[in-house]
């Protein structure tokens, strides 16, 4: 199912002032792919996202997407390669509705996919449709959680990049989004990297999934290997299924 490598992380260090918050990392996410990295809360996993886009740079190593190397990209030239990111605490526009929310996420040159991007982000999360005219600081958690993705959906990425999209949300509403991932992958072949405390959901959902440490990446595997590996279950699993 998954061909060619798409985005290729190799040997990142990334710094706050003088702490390193990544230490060499490498991270392979390929075509058709759905890639977890879990980790606990601190570990750096949102770093490792804000890293893909540049904010802050990478000090060391490369970062490789579709064969080019944009570690040293501005971000909003990363963005324009057809990156979308649907960021942790799910910034949406507040003072905005729903539908102004998704016109912002859609990029310039594909306008003319336009109404039929709206379709399927409708189709995706129906919610959002009934919601239409509501804004966004007015919707539930769960619903700004399904605008953030719907908004990064409407620039047609080619990678999706999720960063903690269960946070915070009812175990009913996390199996929607998670179902939702799963049916993009399916239906579109959407590449999707999923960074996710919930290490059950994201396990299950994903193809191959890395572990994170202290900016280090400790192990990697397919999902059902990281599932069934004693130490993640010690780490991550045990106490129930979040």
């Amino acid at each position: 199912m998954a061909g060619t490598t798409l985005l290729d992380i190799k040997g990142v260090q990334t710094y706050y002032g003088n702490i390193r918050a990544l230490n060499g990392v490498d991270v392979t996410v390929k075509q058709g792919e759905i890639v977890a990295l879990i980790g606990a809360n601190g570990a750096g996993k949102s770093t490792l996202m804000m890293t893909i886009f540049g904010a802050p740079r990478a000090r060391a190593g490369t970062i490789t997407f579709a064969g080019t190397d944009i570690t040293q990209l501005p971000t909003h030239e990363i963005a324009r390669m057809r990156i979308a990111q649907s960021p942790e605490g799910r910034r949406i526009f507040p003072r905005m509705t729903v539908m102004e929310n998704l016109q912002m996420g859609a990029s310039l040159d594909n306008l003319k996919h336009y109404e039929e991007d709206v379709e399927k982000v409708f189709t995706l999360f129906p919610r959002l449709k009934e919601r239409i005219a509501q804004r966004g600081g007015t919707l539930s958690g769960g619903e700004q959680q399904m605008l953030s993705i719907a908004r990064a959906l409407m620039a047609r990425p080619k990678l999706l990049l999720l960063d903690e999209p269960s946070l915070g949300l009812a175990p009913l509403i996390v199996k929607q989004i998670f179902d939702a991932i799963r049916e993009l992958n399916r239906t579109q072949g959407l590449t999707v990297f999923l960074v996710e405390q919930n290490a059950f959901g994201a396990l299950k959902l994903a193809t191959r999934g890395y572990v994170m440490v202290n900016g280090n990446v400790t192990m990697s595997g397919t999902g059902k290997e990281l599932l069934a590996n004693p130490e993640v279950r010690a780490a991550y699993l045990e106490g129930g299924h979040h």
